[in-house]
């Protein structure tokens, strides 16, 4: 079946936001967790290591069953949503595309061959502000922009397909119809599960660490992995 839709995620896909929102999230968990009695502390780059392609609500459900603490529905609702409020004010004034994004976004919105769709696992309001901060807003339709945490009826978080089959019904495409750019494992997975190609994209990780995250990609399901953005047409051409 033709290509007709792209399904771009937002964080260190396009716009270069995991190490923004993982340092002031690192500052929350952390709360968290000494709140509730647990001795572990993490840096933001274990944290990052850990849970990339997560949300905040995800992040916290894995450390709940990891750690074995209890926390009320009440108060996870209060975290993520105070989490969401820091992570905002930073990427409002922080947060800069991915290199090269901006080009393949402008070329795709003036060619006009294929629809063009975010789908991410974060919180509605911080892909809005990641797009906005980026003007890569421009390029998508505001009801095309999908957040597992905000868009679905029951907060979601990738892996889980949901948020992917939700965003193919609102757009009026089969899966088969559709490419997903993802950088991570869960991402890729949400996507795969969903039964969407995936074109994997390794460029904001260090430079040691892509090809340890292209093999990753490549056995989540990607069937091809990008290092520089550069190549997104020729890639695109494969699927």
């Amino acid at each position: 079946m033709t290509v007709t839709h792209l399904l771009f995620d937002c964080d260190n896909t396009l716009v270069l936001s995991e190490e923004i929102a993982f340092d002031e999230c690192t500052r929350l968990v952390n709360e968290v967790l000494a709140k509730y009695g647990v001795a572990k502390t993490f840096t933001p780059a274990e944290l990052l290591a850990g849970y990339v392609g997560m949300n905040f609500r995800g992040i916290l459900v894995a450390l709940r069953t990891q750690y074995q603490f209890t926390i009320s529905d009440e108060e996870l609702d209060k975290y993520v949503a105070q989490e969401v409020e820091r992570v905002i004010a930073r990427l409002e004034k922080e947060a800069i595309p991915c290199v090269g994004s901006m080009e393949v976004l402008a070329k795709l919105f003036l060619d006009k061959k294929y629809g063009l769709a975010v789908v991410s696992s974060s919180a509605l309001p911080r892909v809005q502000a990641s797009i906005k901060r980026t003007t890569q807003s421009q390029y998508f339709p505001t009801d095309h922009v999908f957040s597992a945490a905000t868009s679905l009826p029951q907060p979601s978080c990738k892996p889980d397909p949901a948020i992917y089959i939700h965003a193919c019904q609102v757009v009026g495409k089969q899966p088969s119809e559709c490419v997903a750019v993802e950088d991570s494992k869960s991402g890729t997975l949400s996507a795969v599960r969903a039964g969407i190609p995936v074109l994997g994209y390794v460029g904001s990780y260090p430079v040691e660490k892509q090809q340890e995250m292209e093999k990753v990609l490549k056995e989540a399901g990607c069937k091809l992995v990008m290092a520089h953005w550069k190549d997104f047409e020729k890639c695109l051409e494969q699927y």
